[in-house]
This record gives C-alpha cells, structure tokens and sequence, in this order.
C-alpha cells in the first residue's frame, strides 16, 4: 500500500530543519513538501534532506496547498495520505496511530485529535459551528489526517478547491459524500517556531467566523453519515 505524506509549509524552514530528519527516521512512505510561495528557505531545506518539494506559483493557503499534494498523490496512485503540519506540532511518532486507527476501523478517515491545545475561545466557536452542522468530532481543526484512497478522490474534486480552509468545508464535503471518520487521541506540541498564521489577528479571526458560519448555514439540512 502507497503511503504519500503531505505537508503544506510557507516560510517555515527552520520548522522543517528540525521536523523533517525525525520523519524520515520514525515513518515509512514518501514525504512531498508543498511550498506556498515561501520567502525563506524552505525549499532548499526539503531539497537538503532529499524529500521532493513542489514549488506552487500562486500562493493558495494551507489547504490549498494540501489539496495540490492530495491530487499528487491521486495522479501518481498511491492509496493514502497523512497529512501534517510543516510547524512541528505534529509529531512522527504519532503517524503510528493514524495508521493504527485505521486498521482498527472500518473508515475513511483518521483524525488525530488533541482537543486540550485549543483556548476556551476556540472551544467555544467549535461547539457553535458543531451545532450548525450537527458534525460529531471533537478536533474540527487538526490537520493531521490519514486519507483513504475514495476520501483522496473526493478530496481532489473542483468544489474542494472553492474551501478556504480543511476544517469544516472539508469535513462536510467528506460527510457528503458518505464517507466515514473516526477519531484518535495524539500527542502534540506547540509551534518549533514562529505563530500560527489561521488565527494571525483578530481581522482573520473575523473574517474565519464570518466564511465559516456561512458555510455551515449554507449546509443546514444537508444528509451527513458518520
């Protein structure tokens, strides 16, 4: 079976410095690295450890650059992808029990989850946007993820690459189109370096609640599975 990990990175080379060389001792399977128009070194960093790096032309954001790895990997058939975070707080050791949770299930997705990271402000919002949407998972916001073969083909589609972010728009998408999810426990840990670019400033914030509440009205009354 054909692993493919896919981590979307904008100016995080010093993360990767320190990311990359325990994933190719800890995890099987190819690493491609999507670089979102970085200003530093990051491509030279993925070259360094000899991990494939596509260079994106337009800078698409952190899910827009995880869509790109995820339809390398539908182009060049591979069976699944774990996606990651180029920032370190996912840990390769943990790909295990994405891995394992996924041979213990009959499911589509796994989505390891470490709810104790989130403030009470983000808690807050989540259980908001959970009501919306009636989605039953704790962590909406994790983007370390193992995909399946038909969630890579649903996740390759035209209307993923409308989402802004792979949080809500991509778990009602999956949702949708009748797969199922499940969940894991994991470690994580904060940020190697630097500070999270989804939640920057409070115009972000602002502008992140606006789309997202949209989106989930939008979706009110949709069929779901879990």
């Amino acid at each position: 079976m054909k692993t493919l990990i896919v981590i979307p990175a904008f100016n995080e080379a010093d993360n990767l410095k320190a990311l990359l060389p325990k994933l190719i001792d800890l995890v099987e399977g190819d690493v491609l690295v999507v670089d979102d128009l970085s200003q530093d070194d990051t491509v030279e960093v993925v070259k360094s450890h000899g991990i494939k790096c596509l260079c994106l032309t337009v800078q698409l954001g952190a899910w827009g650059a995880t869509q790109t790895g995820i339809r390398y990997a539908l182009q060049y058939g591979y069976d699944h992808v774990i996606t990651m975070d180029a920032d370190g707080q996912h840990l390769p050791e943990e790909v295990h029990s994405l891995c394992q949770a996924y041979k213990n299930n009959s499911t589509d997705v796994v989505i390891g989850t470490f709810p104790d990271r989130l403030s009470r402000l983000k808690k807050m919002a989540w259980s908001f946007f959970k009501f919306l949407t009636h989605i039953k998972i704790e962590d909406l916001t994790s983007g370390f993820r193992l995909y399946n073969k038909k969630a890579i083909e649903v996740l390759s589609l035209r209307q993923a690459s409308m989402l802004d972010y792979q949080d809500v728009g991509v778990l009602l998408m999956l949702l949708k189109s009748g797969l199922t999810i499940v969940e894991v426990p994991v470690k994580m840990q904060d940020r190697y370096d630097g500070k999270s670019r989804v939640f920057s400033s409070w115009l972000v914030v602002l502008k992140y609640m606006m789309q997202t509440t949209t989106l989930c009205i939008a979706n009110i009354g949709a069929k779901q599975t879990k």
